[in-house]
């Protein structure tokens, strides 16, 4: 008997069971209602306004514009007139059939894009049109807005997102814009915001009756938060002014904070380039230019040999390691020579010269006898290598730095590993390296790594992380990496000496063209080789000498000598910061007129053996 009620109580307790779920489902899950009315509900995502970007000053940089798509859900699509349809938004039928087959590949009962970025004319002529095409419908979209043309680089541009990143960010549809570069890129998290959804009501003709149950279930977009950005809008726009027909890069950084000024890579493009209709069309064009590579980064992605400003840094190990002090003289005869090795010097002084006057008069022998010096403080060429080779990195060479930029590249100091393999044996000497005790050889480095490097010598031996973001929501960042000093390996006590030689470069020195009156700018000019044309022209500075506010390097490709291009650019762009204005009005007219187009043009010529058939 007990066994039959055991049978009957397990059946009812599994009606209620399926009578609660029933319920459940009916009357407490509301999403389960709406998809059963979806056939007369259109839901609409509400894209929320991305977060503007604004410069050290507070100028906009980056603001918003509405535009819109057309949409398509598949499915709904029955009866369409595919002439008329396509005459409307102005396509061929051969892209309608195209963009379905996406459509469908993607959902057949998701809404996705069928044509993007109508402009608002366009948009409001569609709109009383759409209802005679069941499936399809517009929806409005936020697109950014460049108040400049300048700093494509920095801010970077918004896309559509990939395949590849949807299947890492669940969170993102099919047809959403992301950051691609820049600002944009490394800080999409904060700009993006949320997006809202909306339920409509629509009838059997595609036209819309009203929001579905008083717009119980809409939700609102966040929009993004705005941020900060260390840049100073006006700093940068001169220096893409003076880099005008020229190429390379200029990076100006505050040495007290790390923060970056300017960010100037040469030649660039106007970001507005990247909005609209022809966005596609004209990133293909900036895309395939393999010549000029205007979405190339050469400011956090160009590598070069340092050249004579790493001479510097040589000193500064020198002094670190007790082979050299402030007094220690050398002569230079016309260069340094060690057997047959002759390493050519025009520093003109054929007298000896303390470290002061090495550094203003750039003396080549100076260098290399003092790499040597360092090299050979240690049993063997080894040993000297890799304790040269740990004081280099220290100042933030030859590593990635850790910043909050999309892209970079490390750049390259030697160990004594890798010259074992490249000699194939472990008998070198100090003289086998000897180009590297003036910036030349195997090391490489970046222009933000250039810069930084200039600030840590400003600071006296430390540095703060080179960053490109200030503020998010009005708040500054507060993150350890940026805010918290790394020190170099050299002892404070080795800059002063140091620092003045780089005052007396523009007192006395390679760079006293570039001189200021009232200015204490202290600097080190350099030309660095290059195997594939025209030396480089390189410029490191900082000003004031005492408690400096603004550190850059500058490296014009191609551009002879150090003082030919580079220094007066930085002399201009450190008085322009310093005081707001451009008082030596002729060395800016001739820096604004400089253009190293033919020396390009003869490279390139000569690079595929066009002026051999011209010949």
């Amino acid at each position: 008997m007990e066994r039959k009620y055991l049978f009957y109580a397990f059946f009812v307790g599994l009606a209620l069971i399926f009578v609660t779920r029933l319920f459940y489902l009916q009357v407490i899950r509301t999403d389960y209602r709406l998809s059963a009315d979806s056939n007369v509900t259109r839901k609409e995502k509400v894209y929320p306004g991305r977060g503007l970007i604004f410069d050290r000053n507070h100028q906009l940089l980056v603001g918003n514009q509405s535009a819109y798509d057309i949409m398509v859900i598949p499915r709904q699509v029955t009866s369409l007139d595919t002439a008329f349809f396509c005459k409307l938004i102005g396509i061929e039928g051969e892209s309608f059939l195209q963009k379905m087959q996406q459509a469908k590949n993607y959902s057949s009962y998701k809404p996705t894009i069928f044509l993007k970025q109508l402009s608002k004319e366009r948009y409001v002529y569609l709109q009383e049109k759409m209802n005679q095409f069941p499936g399809f419908f517009q929806q409005k979209r936020i697109l950014r807005e460049y108040e400049y043309p300048s700093a494509a680089n920095v801010v970077g541009f918004i896309g559509e997102a990939s395949d590849k990143f949807l299947a890492k960010n669940n969170t993102y549809n099919k047809g959403d814009l992301v950051g691609k570069t820049g600002i944009e890129k490394s800080y999409e998290d904060v700009l993006r915001g949320s997006p809202g959804v909306q339920f409509k009501m629509v009838d059997v003709h595609n036209r819309i009756k009203g929001k579905y149950e008083g717009g119980k279930y809409d939700t609102l977009p966040t929009p993004g938060a705005d941020v900060t950005c260390t840049i100073d809008i006006d700093l940068q726009r001169l220096g893409e002014q003076l880099m005008q027909g020229k190429r390379g890069s200029i990076v100006a950084i505050e040495p007290s904070t790390g923060e970056i000024l300017a960010l100037v890579t040469a030649p660039n493009y106007d970001p507005n380039l990247m909005v609209g209709r022809e966005r596609n069309k004209n990133y293909n064009t900036l895309y395939v230019d393999s010549v000029s590579k205007p979405l190339y980064d050469r400011g956090l992605l160009a590598e070069y040999p340092p050249g004579s400003p790493f001479k510097v840094v040589n000193a500064l190990v020198a002094l670190q390691e007790g082979v050299l002090r402030p007094q220690s003289t050398y002569t230079c005869h016309h260069g340094f020579r060690f057997g047959r090795l002759h390493v050519a010097c025009h520093c003109g002084t054929g007298y000896p010269i303390a470290l002061r006057t090495s550094i203003s008069k750039s003396c080549n022998n100076y260098y290399c006898r003092v790499f040597k010096s360092i090299i050979e403080k240690y049993p063997t060429a080894q040993e000297g290598m890799d304790v040269w080779s740990n004081h280099v990195k220290s100042f933030g060479l030859g590593k990635f730095l850790n910043n909050d930029l999309p892209t970079g590249r490390k750049g390259f100091v030697p160990t004594s590993s890798y010259y074992d393999k490249a000699f194939g044996y472990t008998g070198w000497k100090a003289v086998s390296t000897i180009s590297l005790g003036i910036g030349q050889g195997e090391m490489l480095v970046t222009p933000v790594q250039l810069a930084n490097m200039t600030a840590v010598i400003a600071n006296r031996g430390h540095y703060f992380t080179p960053h490109i973001l200030k503020k998010i929501g009005g708040e500054q960042i507060d993150n350890p990496n940026f805010t918290e000093p790394k020190h170099s390996s050299i002892e404070p006590k080795h800059f002063d000496e140091v620092i003045n030689g780089m005052l007396d470069v523009f007192e006395k020195g390679t760079a006293r063209g570039s001189r200021h009156d009232s200015i204490t700018m202290c600097g080190k000019t350099g030309t660095a080789e290059n195997p594939h044309g025209q030396d480089h022209s390189i410029f490191i500075s900082f000003a004031p000498k005492d408690q400096p506010k603004i550190a850059i390097a500058i490296i014009v490709e191609n551009g002879y000598w150090g003082s030919r291009w580079a220094a007066p650019i930085a002399s201009l762009l450190t008085e322009f910061y310093l005081t707001g204005k451009i008082e030596r009005e002729a060395m800016m007219q001739r820096m604004l007129d400089g253009d190293l187009s033919e020396e390009y043009k003869m490279q390139f010529d000569k690079k595929y053996g066009l002026d051999t058939l011209a010949n």
